[in-house]
């Protein structure tokens, strides 16, 4: 044994198998492809969804209607229980504190919920408010200054 007598292990390299080179070749004839038909015949392929020339699934379906999904709004909501413990007396809740203190995230509208008690004199401006969370802040001498009241949570 020398020190460059360098070769593969045994069975490390196959010999490549020739089909469809005649009967002789143990390969020949129909070239290990079966009995005649669409897959034994050079680019006898088919699309991917193909039924066998049925009425594929994607062209029965219908594709038609309308999405509003493009149209969506989506509204950050927070309730009075995080603003009670984020907020001293007397501030001024609006997006940007609620941004600044880590209540909500972007630029989306955003609605305030009555979950929780307030305990704390504070005005709101330009959030949404639900008619509960309205009525606890107005109760312990809070303002709402905003766009639009919207409907109970």
């Amino acid at each position: 044994m020398h020190d460059f007598d360098l070769h593969a292990p045994e069975g490390a390299n196959k010999k490549k198998r020739i089909i469809g080179r005649g009967q002789g070749s143990g390969r020949g004839t129909t070239a290990g492809k079966g009995n005649k038909g669409q897959q034994s015949r050079s680019g006898g392929k088919t699309y991917l969804g193909f039924e066998g020339g049925q009425m594929p699934l994607y062209r029965r379906l219908a594709h038609r209607g309308f999405s509003n999904y493009p149209f969506k709004k989506t509204v950050q909501v927070v309730n009075l229980v995080e603003i009670e413990k984020r907020y001293e007396n007397g501030e001024t809740v609006e997006p940007g504190t609620l941004l600044v203190k880590g209540l909500v995230k972007g630029a989306n509208p955003v609605k305030i919920l009555g979950d929780g008690d307030l305990t704390k004199k504070l005005s709101f401006k330009l959030v949404a408010v639900s008619a509960s969370a309205k009525e606890k802040i107005e109760k312990v001498g809070g303002t709402v200054v905003s766009n639009e009241t919207v409907g109970n949570d």
